[in-house]
Parts: C-alpha cells; structure tokens; sequence
C-alpha cells in the first residue's frame, strides 16, 4: 500500500469578473510515494506545489482527480489523526508560549494533559527549543517559529509527515538539524513528503523526487534513475603546472588555480582524459585526482524547467471544466 497516491489531481481557480477563466493551478497530478519514503517535491515559484498539499490537507478541495493517504481518501477523519503538517507560513497565536502551543496541539489529538506535556517537552527538545520555549511566540524569529511550526507537525507521532518549505528562515546549523531529524523519522518507518526550493536538501535527503512546472508534473522517479549517472565531463586536478603549459594544452573548458602551482582543469567528455594527463605529465605535472563530473538534481532541474517552457496560464475561455461554465 502506497502511503500518498494522486490520480490526475486537478485544481482550477476562476479569475476574471465579466468573463472567467479557470486558472490552471494543478493540471492532471498523478503520483505515489511508499511507505517509509523522504519524497521532495520540487519546482519553480507558482508551480503548484503548495497547491498540492492544501489539497491533501483538504483546505481546498480539487477541481476533478482524488488523493489517497494510507490506502484511505484524504477527508477520512481517523488518516487525520495518522499525519502530521508543516504549512509554508505557519501561523500561531502569539501570546501562546512554545510550550502551551504543543499542549494545545496535543489536547485537540485526545491526550490527556500530562500526556500533551510530555509530547510537548519531547518535541521541543527535538527541533532545538530550550529555555526559550516559555517565551511568547511574538517574541521568536522566524527560524524559531519554524521549528515550532516542526515540532507540532510530530505531536503525534505521525506515519505520514507533510512538510511545505521546512528549511525556510533557518540558518545553516538549523538546516542541519531539521535535515538529521528528517532522516532519523525515515528510519523509524514515517514516510516524508516535502516540497523544497533548497535542492541540495533534497538530494541528500530524497529516495525519490518530483518535478512540477506550471501546474503539471514533468519529471518523476528515484533520484539516481533521473540522473542515470550521466558524466558530462572531466575535473582534472593537477599540481606542479605552470599557467604557461596549461596555455599550451588544447580542449581544456576551464581553469580554476586553488593554489600556488595546483589547477583544476575542466574537460569535455571526448577525447578520454588519458590523452591530455600524458600531455600535463610531460610538462613536469603530477596527478592529484581525476573526477567524472555528473549530474546534479540541480542540473536537472534547470533541464526540465527549461523544456517546460511557460505553458502555465489561463485556460481558454472554452476549456473543460466547472470553472469554465460559470
């Protein structure tokens, strides 16, 4: 059983006043996550990831298409209890203390108050709040607002984590810690769906990623099958070269000096590197490493947004759907 399916998940908005259109917002989403899964959900600005999870939240609910969470329809009340939500922009009441937030979150789960102080305490510690969990809310910054907005999302130790943008607003040392309590729900079964601007995040963390541009899905699977190891070229780094002999090898992309005689050469894929390591040895160089250089998710991504193209916008004033009739 999939923790998370969508079959041709659709999302019209209306706009206009005298004559409107539908907005494609999400246009025909069909995708699975399994159990025990980090899963990023990756795109530009406005692609409709948001969207997405709203939808499977049902705060709005889908123009056509359906969602399932753990075999069961996403309005079922007992999956509600089953997972946990982090929004892109959380808001919480700002005279509530840290604590008093999660105690509250855990009361509306049914537990009793000293279960809630427990969960509550457990959390915190988790995502990093100390002292400070006794202040108001108002007095937080956003990088600490955010972890709250994590731990109550775990309140309840869900099996299906929904996490929209979770390293917004964190530091470095912030980013790491959420990345570390990712992985360790991952390793104690939970399944993880995040949508993310952050694609380094995602290919140290995801299992399987999906690509969404202009409402629509382009691009879906396990992280190395999408990159397939593809090498596009050669990082050759070499030390005791003088600048002189480098200017005298031909096909070399690129040159970066990283110390007083070492470069990093960049070569094309073709001729094999073989050739130019014996040109850079007969010039007196000797090898320091020699690296394929592969595909990044970045690199991808920037792929499949640019094939995309803008194929997002209004649909035609005749287009199938609800929208489009009234």
């Amino acid at each position: 059983m999939d923790a998370i399916r969508t079959e041709a998940l659709t999302k019209h908005y209306s706009v206009g006043f005298w004559r409107p259109r539908p907005y494609r917002a999400l246009e025909g989403l069909t995708l699975s996550v399994g159990q025990g899964e980090v899963f990023g959900f990756l795109g530009p600005n406005g692609a409709g990831k948001t969207t997405t999870l709203k939808l499977l939240m049902q705060l709005i609910y889908p123009t056509s298409g359906h969602a399932e969470i753990l075999g069961r329809p996403v309005g079922d009340v007992a999956v509600k209890r089953r997972i946990g939500f982090l929004p892109e922009n959380p808001y919480f009441y700002d005279h509530l203390t840290a604590e008093e937030l999660l105690e509250y979150v855990g009361a509306l789960f049914g537990y009793s108050a000293r279960e809630c102080r427990a969960r509550a305490t457990a959390r915190l510690d988790e995502v990093g709040i100390g002292a400070e969990r006794r202040l108001q809310l108002r007095k937080f910054s956003k990088g600490m607002l955010q972890r709250v907005g994590i731990a109550q999302a775990l309140i309840n130790e869900p099996e299906v984590v929904f996490f929209d943008e979770p390293m917004s607003g964190l530091d470095p040392l912030g980013r790491r810690e959420i990345r570390h309590l990712i992985l360790r729900l991952r390793d104690r079964g939970a399944t993880v769906f995040f949508s993310s601007h952050v694609l380094s995040d995602a290919e140290a963390l995801c299992s399987q990623v999906a690509i969404v541009v202009g409402g629509r899905l382009v691009s879906s699977g396990h992280l190395t099958d999408l990159l397939a190891l593809r090498v596009r070229g050669w990082e050759l780094v070499m030390a005791g070269l003088s600048r002189e002999a480098i200017e005298r090898i031909p096909g070399v992309l690129r040159v970066t000096q990283v110390g007083v005689d070492r470069y990093v050469l960049e070569l094309p894929l073709t001729p094999p590197p073989e050739q130019l390591l014996a040109t850079c040895v007969a010039h007196g160089a000797s090898l320091v490493s020699l690296n394929p250089i592969r595909d990044t998710l970045e690199d991808l991504f920037v792929r499949q947004v640019a094939a995309a193209g803008t194929d997002r916008g209004l649909s035609t004033p005749d287009a199938r759907s609800p929208e489009s009739t009234r």
